[in-house]
């Protein structure tokens, strides 16, 4: 035994630190953990009755830049003072970053804890052994830099010669000699097709998913461990769209370092991540028409100017993907006062109105607004200028059109052929294997037997699906291309068609108009709309604007008008704020006032206002709401409507509404239906303590 084991070192027991960096070496390096799990036996032939096995750092590095639990038990356990020695088959095992070794070295120095590996005992209090620890604490630590920057060097020189193998996505195999090539399995490459056209047509990678869903369609995806790499067959998921949409490798290109690692301080300690993506311009190796791709690089470029755009809550100031709302111009309008991108607000549910608005500098509080316009003339100004761009092609436009809609029942057809194709194959297998089973092994023959009606059944649900798909075209009516024709002839018509959702008017904007710069020419009162075409070429087109809420000019009605159809109806408060909302003016030209209005009342002989004249109550807009428990906004459209019934004696003057009118049964159900449309926390909203600020 080594005179520095000491009996007070045998009584408190040793600890065997066991360690492997990563879980390839776990699995295939076996001979290094045999000869780590070797030293409980040496622990014990040193006099040691009490021996600790830490191996929960398998499969970890020991750089210091992820977490080790193993670590830090044998920490814990050296400053309890409960370990005499540790043992380990090298300082690497322990620690590869001088930190960790040197912490280690300084605790084991406190409690006399003894340091031993198959060179030797070091007791650290020691200064000769303590600088022997120190030694092979900085060798480990230089080791493994000079380890990972050989290795990577290697590796990173390989991948720019395009010879560096790694796991391909669904799609492509490595070939013998090292090459990547298509997958010769027709299933998996015909569905690869399938997801990037299906993307140019529908212009989404969410559409792509959620189509794919809906005709019941299964995706490949590489299922991959330690030892097998093999393709799995799986119900789409908007990840695996994903993949498929942002990978170049299905481009021809051989692109290697599309992600890297960053190293952060988490509690004082370096903590390192991976799967961050990297630019473009930072990849390792990128080699265009290195292999024979499903689509151009031009097309994977485009693509991926499509996926940024559809980023809708990403702030960028370049323009963003139709989403189907009313505005045609949405995600393309930048604000010609600060170079934003405009907003677009929809107005009420019963109307069409919408606008675009530039919120200017809102990161700031109290910025303010910027510039906004109403948005259904301006989009009018922009789809005649649209019409008169296209209308030579509108020919070819809806010739194409047709051919894409028999090619999208083409290509769900396909890919269901060759689901069949798969069931039919592994159907034939399952039954391949019920035959060769002995009949007396019923336990074996009972499984088979269920895996072969399962396969079975697979095959009869797409043959029904087939079925149903050619009932469907069947029962569809014939494309006449000359009626498609003529109508192409009439764009316009076809534009403004109801069967014309607002998703495809928007698509067609993208593909002709790049963006629409709006300024406000305030002395002309007019809207400037800059329209920038795709091709580079520029139209200005000049948009009037309208002042609404508001008496025109030339109808502005006099005081002695709206005094005589008014008066006595409703008191002189009421009058004087009925007078200016319709811009009335006195004759000096100034506000009326309750004072000005009894005057002017008075001066005309009109009675004031009494309500025993008016035997049957009435009330306002604004009592309404009250009572009904719903907006102003609310009752007028009911009023529009023709529910609730309300008079009024000329425009902008009070409403005036029959209290009986507010419990009839149309007016309760209209009610109902209004308040139907409420999100679900309004309640919530509306209580007094959501709408205190904290600490008030």
């Amino acid at each position: 035994m080594n005179s520095k084991i000491t009996p007070d070192h045998l009584g408190r027991g040793a600890i065997v630190y066991v360690r492997q960096s990563t879980m390839s070496q776990v699995v295939g390096n076996t001979e290094s953990q045999k000869r780590q799990y070797a030293l409980v036996e040496q622990a014990r032939a040193a006099g040691f009755v009490s021996v600790t096995v830490i191996d929960d750092d398998l499969g970890r590095s020991g750089s210091g830049l992820v977490e080790r639990p193993g670590f830090q038990r044998l920490v814990a356990a050296v400053c309890a003072g409960s370990v005499g020695a540790v043992l380990c088959l090298e300082a690497s095992r322990l620690a590869r970053n001088g930190r960790d070794w040197h912490h280690l070295v300084d605790l084991c120095a406190l409690a006399g804890t003894l340091v031993i590996d198959p060179d030797g005992v070091y007791d650290s209090r020691l200064v000769n052994d303590r600088l022997l620890l120190g030694l092979k604490g900085t060798m480990s630590e230089y080791e493994l830099s000079l380890l990972r920057q050989r290795g990577l060097e290697a590796r990173d020189s390989k991948a720019r010669r395009g010879e560096l193998r790694f796991t391909l996505p669904p799609g492509y195999c490595w070939t013998e000699a090292g090459r990547i090539e298509v997958d010769p399995d027709e299933r998996v490459s015909g569905a690869i097709h399938m997801v990037l056209a299906k993307f140019r047509e529908l212009g989404s990678a969410r559409q792509v998913f959620l189509w794919s869903r809906q005709e019941q369609l299964m995706l490949p995806v590489v299922q991959r461990n330690l030892s097998t790499c093999k393709i799995l067959w799986r119900a789409p998921a908007y990840h695996s769209v994903m993949q498929i949409l942002r990978n170049p490798i299905y481009a021809g290109a051989y692109a290697f370092g599309r992600t890297g690692n960053r190293t952060t301080a988490v509690d004082g300690r370096a903590r390192k991540t991976s799967g961050h993506h990297r630019a473009m311009a930072d990849w390792g190796a990128l080699l265009h028409d290195h292999h024979d791709g499903y689509i151009t690089w031009r097309e994977f470029e485009e693509n991926q100017r499509l996926l940024q755009e559809n980023a809708h809550m990403q702030k960028r100031a370049s323009r963003k993907a139709a989403r189907g709302g009313r505005a045609l111009l949405t995600g393309l309008v930048r604000c010609g006062h600060c170079g934003r991108m405009m907003r677009v607000f929809y107005g009420m549910r019963s109307g069409h109105a919408h606008r675009y608005q530039c919120r200017g500098d809102d990161a700031h509080v109290g910025a303010g607004l910027c510039i906004g316009i109403g948005g259904v003339r301006i989009d009018r100004a922009v789809v005649a200028q649209m019409l008169e761009a296209v209308s030579g092609r509108a020919v070819e436009a809806a010739l194409l059109a047709a051919d894409q809609m028999a090619k999208a029942d083409d290509d769900v057809r396909q890919a269901l052929q060759r689901d069949l194709e798969g069931a039919r194959y592994d159907a034939s297998l399952a039954a391949r294997r019920y035959d060769l089973v002995d009949p007396a092994k019923r336990h074996v023959v009972r499984e088979l037997e269920a895996r072969w009606n399962t396969a079975l059944e697979r095959v009869a649900q797409i043959e029904r699906r087939l079925a149903d798909l050619d009932a469907q075209a069947a029962a569809r009516p014939r494309i006449d291309r000359e009626a498609l024709m003529r109508l192409a002839h009439d764009l316009p018509a076809a534009w403004n068609a109801p069967t014309t959702d607002a998703r495809t008017r928007q698509r067609l904007t993208h593909i002709l108009v790049h963006e629409v710069v709006i300024d406000l020419d305030d002395a002309a009162n007019e809207a400037v709309v800059l329209i920038h075409w795709v091709g580079g070429c520029h139209t200005e087109v000049r948009v009037p604007r309208v002042k609404t809420g508001r008496y025109p000019a030339d109808r502005r009605p006099s005081p002695v008008e709206v005094m005589r159809k008014l008066g006595g109806q409703w008191p002189d408060r009421e009058l004087a704020v009925t007078m200016n909302r319709m811009r009335c003016k006195t004759e000096d030209g100034e506000t009326w006032t309750t004072v000005k209005v009894c005057a002017l009342r008075e001066r005309l002989g009109i009675a004031p206002f009494d309500p025993a004249d008016h035997p049957a109550p009435t009330i306002g807009a604004d009592e309404a709401a009250s009572r009904l428990g719903i907006c102003v906004g609310s009752v007028q459209r009911l009023i529009r409507q023709g529910i609730l019934p309300a008079t009024q004696l000329m425009p902008s003057a009070p409403w005036k509404i029959p209290v009986d009118a507010l419990s009839t049964e149309a007016v309760q159900t209209g009610v109902r239906e209004i308040q139907k449309r409420r999100p679900r926390n309004f309640v919530s909203y509306q209580r007094d303590d959501t709408m205190r600020l904290p600490g008030i």
